[in-house]
């Protein structure tokens, strides 16, 4: 068995192998060979100068070697075995794809999307001229909208599941191993798409199916269970049951269980903007002025404040990264981030948002379950509005932002199709931008320097996490009134990132394993 060591070093010193086996020597009292140890966890400790790598490193005694920690997934051949439907290729419905086979059940996975290859042509189409495909985008298409937007694999929730499992399933599909011991690990938007494809060729291998370019339109129900669902196009799919992972960007599949008179329920969400700096500011501010140098990753944050009973807070922060539009629909706009492995953009931005409760939501008593949709569509159409035309994004300077002047010039911006100035607090609510303002200033006195005028705020960010919950039963992951229908992720409210996503998915599988044999 190995033994674990900690080591505290320069950010040059822990990314060299020598100088690592030297530590590791000199904290042992033994020699120690580079394929005797394998590092357990990293992390970078930048809490005051000089800045320091921390790591864990699993020392191996003579004769032992450190292999790769790697399982055998064991996925079988399901060619003949029950069928189970999975609606969307997100995260969750990717991994309860791939849960299905290591099973013995026929994933069926049904997506409104596109391919990963043809998807990439039209996200690109979005970027350079702002050609918006309603159906293939930031959000819609093979891997969801994680594939598209950066691969933070960081997460808090690792009670309800095997959170390390999902890490080696994607080193498994070609994810760098780093990310089984990074404190926060990445993939980046470069290298997703070829995991994610990766992940389909082992689903098909296996005698799974995928259907593209599929929109479904209804469930397919028989004695009270759900069998499978129909499609656009008047087909339908069949199954022993179905896994729903449609994320919480499919609008249509909230209001089409609504009118199928399927439970739903509102729900707490937040929204708000996104913040965009020169990284060589961040860097500065978080690395206490130190040249952040080769050996050091563009830094981050992560900023928390309560302002008049709701949470102001940092959400989806990509050092190194770009803005991107994430509009799925027209006439409305929607911004989020992203970044590639490198993170070697000049600029950081993140989404800084408010919680919106169920209290602030005006039409809740009328519009029911719903009703957070449409607050948070309105707002995405305001900033359409207020935006160039397309999908230019309106955007403020954050010192003048947060002092209730415009800006009659702005600063470079990552985003593609561009940004036009707006006086944002002019159209956002109060309760949102009065909170952003007051929650700025905040953050400013935590790290001095981040109300700049040289930073800006870009509208808006409304897609952090769903306002609809599809109500099910906590030990069985079904739905509360109908069997059969195992909502999961991020669209079903019980999940946030790709990590807790995918494994909300393989717990769905497990649950329809359970289901089947009762």
């Amino acid at each position: 068995m190995p033994k674990t060591v900690s080591l505290v070093l320069s950010p040059q010193k822990a990314a060299d192998p020598q100088a690592i086996v030297k530590a590791l020597a000199r904290q042992t009292g033994h020699p120690v060979q580079v394929d005797q140890h394998r590092i357990a966890r990293r992390s970078i400790d930048a809490r005051k100068r000089p800045v320091r790598v921390n790591l864990s490193v699993d020392v191996y005694a003579d004769g032992e070697v450190s292999v790769p920690e790697l399982p055998d997934f064991n996925y079988r051949d399901v060619r003949q075995a029950p069928p189970v439907v999975v609606v969307g290729t997100g995260p969750a419905g990717l991994f309860a794809a791939l849960r299905l086979l290591e099973i013995g059940l026929k994933p069926i996975v049904v997506e409104r999307g596109k391919a990963v290859g043809p998807r990439r042509r039209d996200v690109a189409a979005l970027n350079r001229r702002g050609l918006l495909n309603t159906e293939s985008n930031y959000a819609f298409g093979e891997g969801g909208a994680g594939t598209f937007s950066d691969g933070k694999l960081y997460t808090r929730s690792k009670k309800r599941g095997d959170h390390r499992r999902v890490l080696q399933c994607f080193c498994r599909h070609g994810a760098d191993p780093a990310i089984l011991y990074e404190a926060h690990p990445h993939i980046g938007s470069n290298r997703l798409p070829g995991i994610v494809q990766a992940m389909r060729e082992t689903i098909v291998e296996h005698g799974g199916e995928i259907f593209f370019q599929q929109q479904v339109t209804g469930l397919w129900i028989r004695d009270g269970r759900a069998m499978g669902v129909m499609l656009k196009d008047g087909g339908r799919l069949d199954g022993r049951a179905v896994v729903l992972a449609t994320g919480h960007s499919a609008r249509d599949i909230y209001s089409l269980l609504a009118e199928k008179g399927v439970a739903l329920e509102a729900k707490p969400f937040a929204m708000g903007v996104r913040v965009e700096h020169p990284q060589l500011l961040i860097d500065r501010i978080q690395y206490h002025g130190e040249p952040r140098g080769q050996y050091l990753p563009a830094a981050a944050y992560r900023l928390v404040q309560q302002v008049d009973g709701r949470g102001v807070y940092s959400f989806c922060m990509c050092p190194g990264g770009f803005i991107v539009p994430a509009s799925t629909e027209d006439c409305a706009l929607v911004v989020n981030g992203m970044s590639f492995a490198k993170r070697n953009s000049p600029f950081a931005n993140a989404g800084i948002v408010v919680e919106i409760a169920l209290d602030d939501i005006p039409e809740l008593a009328v519009k029911g379950p719903l009703a957070g949709l449409d607050f948070q569509q309105t707002l995405e159409q305001f900033a359409h509005q207020h935006g160039g035309g397309g999908v230019v994004a309106p955007a403020q300077r954050l010192a003048d932002f947060v002092a209730g002047r415009p800006s009659t010039t702005l600063p470079a911006c990552s985003y593609p199709p561009g940004v036009t100035s707006s006086e944002l607090s002019h159209w956002l609510p109060k309760a949102i931008a009065g909170r952003l303002q007051t929650a700025f200033k905040a953050f400013d006195r935590r790290m001095k320097g981040f109300v700049t005028n040289d930073a800006l705020v870009v509208g808006v960010e409304s897609r952090t996490s769903s306002p609809v919950r599809i109500p099910r039963d906590p030990l069985t992951l079904q739905h509360v009134h109908l069997a059969g229908l195992f909502p999961c992720g991020e669209g079903a409210g019980y999940a946030g990132g790709i990590v807790s996503c995918a494994v909300d998915g393989q717990r769905a599988a497990e649950a329809v394993m359970r289901y089947l044999k009762a």
